[in-house]
């Protein structure tokens, strides 16, 4: 797949720089030897920022205008065009196999994601500039995907688990283990979450409002995408402060 074939995809997701402070935070992620490979500094903008944003579309220009819209909010993570017209701006995707993986990172993605584990992807040995975070559900996909050497998992649904007391319930046996909250969270629980010991969350509908995105209204994306951003940024400086 090209990088103009990949125009035609409605998926991306990204995530918000985090805002200058003199405060150094920690990242939260537990390897013994310092990296400095691209997964490794794409792992460290997720965790300092807090929010992905995960955005899709009817069509590709809708999806690109929103996008930039969320972008200019303050939220950074996408694709395609977007590479030249954000250059510093992380940019990930949703896959299911290796072949659409290789594709992504061809056309310009930090990351991918994916609604279910896909070994293939977290065993492949030249995955060093793509970070992957695959779906969990319960403790042992979680501990098994850890053990295969995902840097990062996604838990999913979230909201349909127990919401944020799940999140806290799997941080008790598994505190060395980033964890993505993804499913049904609206802005207003990012904090609630990352609180108890989420190293994210995933925000779809809370930033891309159906109404908005319907209407192309992409003001009222920016403006979600703004306190989306803000909440992240806060939330991850309170998570560190009370440490």
């Amino acid at each position: 797949m090209s990088l103009a074939q990949f125009s035609s995809l409605s998926s991306f997701t990204f995530l918000p720089p985090p805002t200058p402070t003199t405060r150094v935070l920690p990242i939260r992620c537990f390897h013994t030897r310092p990296s400095t490979s691209t997964s490794a500094t794409t792992l460290s903008s997720i965790l300092k920022s807090g929010v992905i944003a995960c955005l899709r579309a009817k069509s590709p220009d809708v999806a690109l205008e929103a996008a930039k819209a969320a972008i200019t909010g303050e939220i950074s993570i996408v694709l395609h065009q977007l590479v030249q017209d954000f250059p510093t701006t992380t940019l990930g995707i949703g896959t299911l196999n290796i072949e659409d993986a290789e594709n992504a990172k061809k056309a310009g993605a930090k990351f991918i994601m994916s609604p279910a584990i896909v070994k293939a992807c977290i065993l492949d040995e030249d995955s060093d500039d793509l970070l992957y975070i695959p779906c969990v559900m319960t403790p042992t996909e979680i501990l098994s995907s850890y053990n295969a050497g995902a840097k990062i998992v996604k838990v999913y649904p979230v909201s349909s688990l127990g919401g944020v007391g799940y999140i806290a319930t799997l941080k008790k046996p598994f505190p060395h283990i980033p964890l993505v909250a993804s499913q049904g969270i609206t802005i207003d629980f990012v904090g609630g979450y990352i609180g108890e010991g989420a190293s994210a969350v995933v925000l779809s509908n809370a930033i891309f409002e159906k109404e908005a995105m319907a209407q192309r209204n992409f003001t009222a994306v920016y403006q979600l995408a703004k306190l989306a951003a803000s909440q992240g940024n806060e939330a991850v400086e309170m998570y560190y402060y009370l440490l």
